[in-house]
Protein backbone atom coordinates (compact mmCIF):
# COMPACT_ATOMS: atom_id res chain seq x y z
CA UNK A 1 0.00 0.00 0.00
CA UNK A 2 0.97 3.64 -0.33
CA UNK A 3 1.76 5.67 2.76
CA UNK A 4 -1.48 7.63 2.32
CA UNK A 5 -3.52 4.43 2.25
CA UNK A 6 -1.70 3.08 5.31
CA UNK A 7 -2.18 6.38 7.16
CA UNK A 8 -5.92 6.47 6.51
CA UNK A 9 -6.26 2.81 7.34
CA UNK A 10 -4.74 3.60 10.73
CA UNK A 11 -7.12 6.52 11.16
CA UNK A 12 -10.01 4.25 10.27
CA UNK A 13 -8.98 1.78 12.97
CA UNK A 14 -8.60 4.61 15.50
CA UNK A 15 -12.06 5.93 14.62
CA UNK A 16 -13.58 2.47 14.94
CA UNK A 17 -11.80 1.37 18.13
CA UNK A 18 -11.12 4.57 20.08
CA UNK A 19 -13.18 7.63 19.14
CA UNK A 20 -16.82 8.24 20.17
CA UNK A 21 -19.00 6.78 17.44
CA UNK A 22 -22.18 8.72 18.15
CA UNK A 23 -22.76 12.45 18.29
CA UNK A 24 -22.36 13.87 21.79
CA UNK A 25 -25.17 16.15 22.92
CA UNK A 26 -24.29 19.55 24.33
CA UNK A 27 -21.27 21.73 23.73
CA UNK A 28 -20.98 21.38 19.97
CA UNK A 29 -18.60 19.43 17.77
CA UNK A 30 -15.44 20.97 19.24
CA UNK A 31 -16.35 20.45 22.91
CA UNK A 32 -14.27 17.71 24.51
CA UNK A 33 -15.92 17.32 27.88
CA UNK A 34 -16.79 13.75 26.85
CA UNK A 35 -13.21 12.75 27.72
CA UNK A 36 -14.16 12.85 31.41
CA UNK A 37 -16.91 10.24 30.99
CA UNK A 38 -15.28 8.09 28.30
CA UNK A 39 -16.16 5.27 27.59
CA UNK A 40 -19.78 5.34 28.75
CA UNK A 41 -22.70 4.36 26.44
CA UNK A 42 -22.79 7.88 24.97
CA UNK A 43 -19.04 8.26 24.28
CA UNK A 44 -17.80 4.74 23.56
CA UNK A 45 -16.29 3.78 20.23
CA UNK A 46 -18.00 1.51 17.73
CA UNK A 47 -15.93 -1.44 18.93
CA UNK A 48 -16.87 -0.88 22.56
CA UNK A 49 -20.47 -0.15 21.63
CA UNK A 50 -20.69 -3.53 19.93
CA UNK A 51 -18.83 -5.56 22.55
CA UNK A 52 -20.00 -3.87 25.74
CA UNK A 53 -23.27 -2.06 25.13
CA UNK A 54 -25.11 -4.48 22.87
CA UNK A 55 -24.93 -2.54 19.60
CA UNK A 56 -23.84 -5.58 17.64
CA UNK A 57 -24.66 -4.05 14.26
CA UNK A 58 -21.54 -1.87 14.54
CA UNK A 59 -19.11 -4.81 14.70
CA UNK A 60 -19.23 -5.66 10.93
CA UNK A 61 -17.63 -2.26 10.32
CA UNK A 62 -14.33 -3.89 11.26
CA UNK A 63 -14.42 -6.16 8.19
CA UNK A 64 -13.59 -3.41 5.64
CA UNK A 65 -10.62 -2.39 7.80
CA UNK A 66 -9.29 -5.97 7.80
CA UNK A 67 -9.24 -6.35 4.02
CA UNK A 68 -6.36 -3.89 3.35
CA UNK A 69 -4.20 -5.77 5.87
CA UNK A 70 -4.09 -8.62 3.35
CA UNK A 71 -2.16 -6.29 1.03
CA UNK A 72 0.47 -5.39 3.62
CA UNK A 73 3.13 -7.67 2.08
CA UNK A 74 2.14 -7.18 -1.54
CA UNK A 75 3.92 -4.85 -3.93
CA UNK A 76 2.14 -1.75 -5.19
CA UNK A 77 2.09 -3.16 -8.71
CA UNK A 78 0.16 -6.23 -7.60
CA UNK A 79 -3.39 -5.87 -9.05
CA UNK A 80 -4.81 -7.48 -5.91
CA UNK A 81 -3.87 -4.37 -3.91
CA UNK A 82 -6.20 -2.20 -5.99
CA UNK A 83 -9.03 -4.69 -5.68
CA UNK A 84 -8.61 -4.97 -1.91
CA UNK A 85 -8.57 -1.20 -1.42
CA UNK A 86 -11.65 -0.69 -3.62
CA UNK A 87 -13.48 -3.49 -1.81
CA UNK A 88 -12.51 -2.06 1.59
CA UNK A 89 -13.66 1.46 0.73
CA UNK A 90 -16.90 0.30 -0.88
CA UNK A 91 -17.81 -2.08 1.94
CA UNK A 92 -16.95 0.55 4.54
CA UNK A 93 -19.30 3.08 3.00
CA UNK A 94 -22.04 0.49 2.47
CA UNK A 95 -21.85 -0.75 6.07
CA UNK A 96 -21.60 2.79 7.49
CA UNK A 97 -24.60 4.23 5.70
CA UNK A 98 -26.51 0.95 5.80
CA UNK A 99 -26.51 0.76 9.59
CA UNK A 100 -27.05 4.53 9.85
CA UNK A 101 -30.14 4.55 7.65
CA UNK A 102 -31.54 1.29 9.02
CA UNK A 103 -31.63 2.38 12.69
CA UNK A 104 -32.39 5.81 14.13
CA UNK A 105 -33.31 7.19 17.56
CA UNK A 106 -36.79 5.57 17.35
CA UNK A 107 -35.79 2.12 16.15
CA UNK A 108 -36.00 0.51 12.73
CA UNK A 109 -36.54 3.05 9.95
CA UNK A 110 -38.36 0.57 7.68
CA UNK A 111 -41.46 -1.42 8.56
CA UNK A 112 -40.10 -4.59 6.91
CA UNK A 113 -37.10 -4.53 9.25
CA UNK A 114 -39.46 -4.34 12.20
CA UNK A 115 -41.48 -7.25 10.78
CA UNK A 116 -38.35 -9.40 10.53
CA UNK A 117 -36.46 -8.45 13.69
CA UNK A 118 -39.29 -7.14 15.86
CA UNK A 119 -40.50 -3.59 16.41
CA UNK A 120 -39.56 -1.00 17.46
CA UNK A 121 -36.03 -2.42 17.37
CA UNK A 122 -32.70 -1.04 18.60
CA UNK A 123 -32.03 2.68 18.81
CA UNK A 124 -29.01 4.83 18.19
CA UNK A 125 -28.07 8.51 18.05
CA UNK A 126 -26.58 10.38 15.10
CA UNK A 127 -23.05 9.85 13.84
CA UNK A 128 -20.15 11.53 15.64
CA UNK A 129 -16.35 11.84 15.48
CA UNK A 130 -15.68 8.17 14.92
CA UNK A 131 -18.23 7.72 12.16
CA UNK A 132 -17.06 10.87 10.35
CA UNK A 133 -13.39 9.82 10.33
CA UNK A 134 -14.32 6.24 9.46
CA UNK A 135 -16.29 7.48 6.45
CA UNK A 136 -13.38 9.68 5.38
CA UNK A 137 -10.98 6.73 5.67
CA UNK A 138 -13.28 4.58 3.54
CA UNK A 139 -13.40 7.29 0.87
CA UNK A 140 -9.61 7.66 0.76
CA UNK A 141 -9.08 3.90 0.60
CA UNK A 142 -11.53 3.77 -2.29
CA UNK A 143 -9.69 6.60 -4.04
CA UNK A 144 -6.31 4.93 -3.47
CA UNK A 145 -7.72 1.75 -4.97
CA UNK A 146 -8.86 3.60 -8.08
CA UNK A 147 -5.44 5.25 -8.33
CA UNK A 148 -3.74 1.85 -8.07
CA UNK A 149 -6.04 0.71 -10.88
CA UNK A 150 -4.54 3.45 -13.07
CA UNK A 151 -7.29 6.06 -13.01
CA UNK A 152 -6.04 9.63 -13.60
CA UNK A 153 -2.66 8.13 -14.51
CA UNK A 154 -2.36 6.72 -11.03
CA UNK A 155 -2.30 10.13 -9.33
CA UNK A 156 -3.71 9.43 -5.87
CA UNK A 157 -4.19 13.13 -5.05
CA UNK A 158 -6.27 13.81 -8.18
CA UNK A 159 -8.42 10.72 -7.68
CA UNK A 160 -8.85 11.54 -3.99
CA UNK A 161 -9.93 15.11 -4.79
CA UNK A 162 -12.48 13.88 -7.34
CA UNK A 163 -13.87 11.24 -4.96
CA UNK A 164 -14.07 13.77 -2.12
CA UNK A 165 -15.87 16.37 -4.26
CA UNK A 166 -18.37 13.80 -5.53
CA UNK A 167 -18.97 12.59 -1.97
CA UNK A 168 -19.53 16.11 -0.62
CA UNK A 169 -21.91 17.05 -3.44
CA UNK A 170 -23.82 13.82 -2.92
CA UNK A 171 -24.00 14.30 0.84
CA UNK A 172 -24.87 18.00 0.97
CA UNK A 173 -26.80 18.50 -2.30
CA UNK A 174 -28.30 15.33 -3.76
CA UNK A 175 -29.14 13.65 -0.47
CA UNK A 176 -31.15 16.57 1.01
CA UNK A 177 -32.92 17.22 -2.29
CA UNK A 178 -33.75 13.52 -2.70
CA UNK A 179 -35.02 13.35 0.87
CA UNK A 180 -37.33 16.31 0.30
CA UNK A 181 -38.61 14.97 -3.02
CA UNK A 182 -39.18 11.49 -1.62
CA UNK A 183 -41.50 12.93 1.03
CA UNK A 184 -43.88 13.90 -1.77
CA UNK A 185 -44.66 10.24 -2.50
CA UNK A 186 -45.06 9.21 1.15
CA UNK A 187 -47.77 9.74 3.72
CA UNK A 188 -47.31 11.00 7.28
CA UNK A 189 -46.34 7.51 8.46
CA UNK A 190 -43.57 7.25 5.86
CA UNK A 191 -45.36 4.68 3.68
CA UNK A 192 -45.35 4.87 -0.11
CA UNK A 193 -48.55 6.59 -1.28
CA UNK A 194 -48.57 7.29 -5.02
CA UNK A 195 -52.30 8.10 -4.99
CA UNK A 196 -51.70 10.79 -2.38
CA UNK A 197 -48.88 12.18 -4.54
CA UNK A 198 -51.23 12.37 -7.54
CA UNK A 199 -53.77 14.30 -5.45
CA UNK A 200 -51.08 16.74 -4.31
CA UNK A 201 -49.60 17.13 -7.79
CA UNK A 202 -52.93 17.81 -9.49
CA UNK A 203 -54.16 20.17 -6.80
CA UNK A 204 -56.00 23.35 -7.81
CA UNK A 205 -53.39 25.50 -6.07
CA UNK A 206 -50.77 24.26 -8.58
CA UNK A 207 -52.63 24.08 -11.90
CA UNK A 208 -55.67 26.29 -11.32
CA UNK A 209 -56.54 28.95 -13.94
CA UNK A 210 -58.85 30.99 -11.71
CA UNK A 211 -57.10 34.24 -12.63
CA UNK A 212 -58.54 34.03 -16.17
CA UNK A 213 -62.22 34.16 -15.20
CA UNK A 214 -62.27 35.40 -11.58
CA UNK A 215 -60.47 37.55 -9.02
CA UNK A 216 -58.61 34.55 -7.60
CA UNK A 217 -55.02 33.78 -8.43
CA UNK A 218 -53.79 31.11 -10.81
CA UNK A 219 -51.82 28.09 -9.62
CA UNK A 220 -48.16 28.30 -8.76
CA UNK A 221 -47.16 26.36 -11.89
CA UNK A 222 -48.61 29.04 -14.19
CA UNK A 223 -47.22 31.82 -12.01
CA UNK A 224 -43.78 30.23 -12.26
CA UNK A 225 -44.08 29.87 -16.03
CA UNK A 226 -45.15 33.52 -16.34
CA UNK A 227 -42.25 34.61 -14.15
CA UNK A 228 -39.81 32.60 -16.29
CA UNK A 229 -41.09 34.23 -19.49
CA UNK A 230 -40.91 37.73 -18.01
CA UNK A 231 -37.43 37.28 -16.58
CA UNK A 232 -36.10 35.46 -19.65
CA UNK A 233 -37.35 38.10 -22.08
CA UNK A 234 -36.47 41.05 -19.84
CA UNK A 235 -32.93 39.93 -18.98
CA UNK A 236 -32.23 39.15 -22.66
CA UNK A 237 -33.43 42.59 -23.82
CA UNK A 238 -31.55 44.42 -21.06
CA UNK A 239 -28.42 42.36 -21.67
CA UNK A 240 -28.61 43.10 -25.39
CA UNK A 241 -29.06 46.81 -24.72
CA UNK A 242 -26.02 46.94 -22.44
CA UNK A 243 -24.00 44.87 -24.91
CA UNK A 244 -24.84 47.26 -27.77
CA UNK A 245 -23.91 50.25 -25.62
CA UNK A 246 -20.58 48.66 -24.68
CA UNK A 247 -19.68 47.45 -28.19
CA UNK A 248 -21.30 49.85 -30.67
CA UNK A 249 -21.30 53.27 -29.00
CA UNK A 250 -18.80 55.83 -27.76
CA UNK A 251 -20.05 55.57 -24.18
CA UNK A 252 -17.25 56.86 -21.93
CA UNK A 253 -17.92 54.57 -18.97
CA UNK A 254 -17.89 51.17 -20.63
CA UNK A 255 -15.59 49.87 -17.90
CA UNK A 256 -18.31 50.64 -15.35
CA UNK A 257 -20.76 48.44 -17.27
CA UNK A 258 -18.34 45.52 -17.10
CA UNK A 259 -17.79 46.03 -13.36
CA UNK A 260 -21.53 46.16 -12.70
CA UNK A 261 -22.06 42.94 -14.67
CA UNK A 262 -19.45 41.06 -12.66
CA UNK A 263 -20.60 42.16 -9.20
CA UNK A 264 -23.94 40.26 -9.16
CA UNK A 265 -22.12 37.09 -10.25
CA UNK A 266 -19.51 37.10 -7.47
CA UNK A 267 -21.89 38.17 -4.69
CA UNK A 268 -23.99 35.56 -2.83
CA UNK A 269 -27.49 35.08 -4.30
CA UNK A 270 -29.32 36.28 -1.20
CA UNK A 271 -27.62 39.70 -1.35
CA UNK A 272 -29.77 40.88 -4.26
CA UNK A 273 -33.00 39.75 -2.59
CA UNK A 274 -31.97 41.36 0.69
CA UNK A 275 -31.08 44.60 -1.08
CA UNK A 276 -34.47 44.73 -2.82
CA UNK A 277 -36.29 44.23 0.49
CA UNK A 278 -34.17 46.86 2.30
CA UNK A 279 -34.91 49.36 -0.47
CA UNK A 280 -38.54 48.65 -1.40
CA UNK A 281 -39.97 46.71 1.56
CA UNK A 282 -42.50 48.24 3.93
CA UNK A 283 -39.64 49.58 6.06
CA UNK A 284 -37.26 50.07 3.15
CA UNK A 285 -35.35 53.27 2.49
CA UNK A 286 -37.12 54.09 -0.80
CA UNK A 287 -40.54 53.24 0.63
CA UNK A 288 -39.87 55.53 3.61
CA UNK A 289 -38.84 58.34 1.25
CA UNK A 290 -42.03 57.97 -0.80
CA UNK A 291 -44.17 57.92 2.34
CA UNK A 292 -42.55 60.93 4.03
CA UNK A 293 -41.92 63.24 1.07
CA UNK A 294 -44.53 62.27 -1.52
CA UNK A 295 -47.24 60.93 0.82
CA UNK A 296 -47.37 57.61 -1.05
CA UNK A 297 -48.49 54.95 1.47
CA UNK A 298 -46.30 51.95 2.17
CA UNK A 299 -47.40 48.65 0.64
CA UNK A 300 -46.33 45.03 0.25
CA UNK A 301 -46.08 45.04 -3.54
CA UNK A 302 -42.45 43.91 -3.41
CA UNK A 303 -43.37 40.61 -1.72
CA UNK A 304 -44.68 38.87 -4.81
CA UNK A 305 -44.19 38.64 -8.55
CA UNK A 306 -42.79 42.19 -8.98
CA UNK A 307 -40.15 41.72 -6.29
CA UNK A 308 -39.09 38.27 -7.44
CA UNK A 309 -38.98 39.42 -11.08
CA UNK A 310 -36.89 42.45 -10.13
CA UNK A 311 -34.41 40.36 -8.13
CA UNK A 312 -34.06 37.79 -10.91
CA UNK A 313 -33.65 40.49 -13.58
CA UNK A 314 -30.80 41.98 -11.56
CA UNK A 315 -29.25 38.52 -11.21
CA UNK A 316 -29.60 37.26 -14.80
CA UNK A 317 -29.10 40.43 -16.85
CA UNK A 318 -25.31 40.42 -16.24
CA UNK A 319 -25.13 36.83 -17.48
CA UNK A 320 -27.09 37.75 -20.60
CA UNK A 321 -24.78 40.75 -21.12
CA UNK A 322 -21.64 38.60 -20.92
CA UNK A 323 -23.09 36.15 -23.43
CA UNK A 324 -24.40 38.73 -25.88
CA UNK A 325 -21.44 41.10 -25.91
CA UNK A 326 -19.42 38.44 -27.69
CA UNK A 327 -22.14 38.26 -30.34
CA UNK A 328 -22.52 42.00 -31.00
CA UNK A 329 -18.76 42.50 -31.13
Amino acid sequence: MTRIAALWLGLGWAAFALLPWYVIEGGGFFAFGWVLTYPDPATASALLQGLTYGRWWLLPLALPLLLPLLAARMTREDPRVARLLIAAGTLGLVFLFGEGFAIDHRGWTASWLGAIFGAPGPRQAGMGYGAAIYGGAALILLAQGFAAKGYCRGDGFTVGAIVLIVALITLFVFFPVTTILSSAVRDNDGNLALALFAVKFLDQSIWGLDCIYSDLRCGVAWNTLFLAVVVGAGSTLLGLAFALIAARTAFRFKWLLRVLTVLPIITPPFVIGLAVILLFGRSGAFSAFLAEWLDIPRSRWIYGLPGVAMAQLLAFTPIAFLVLIGVVQ
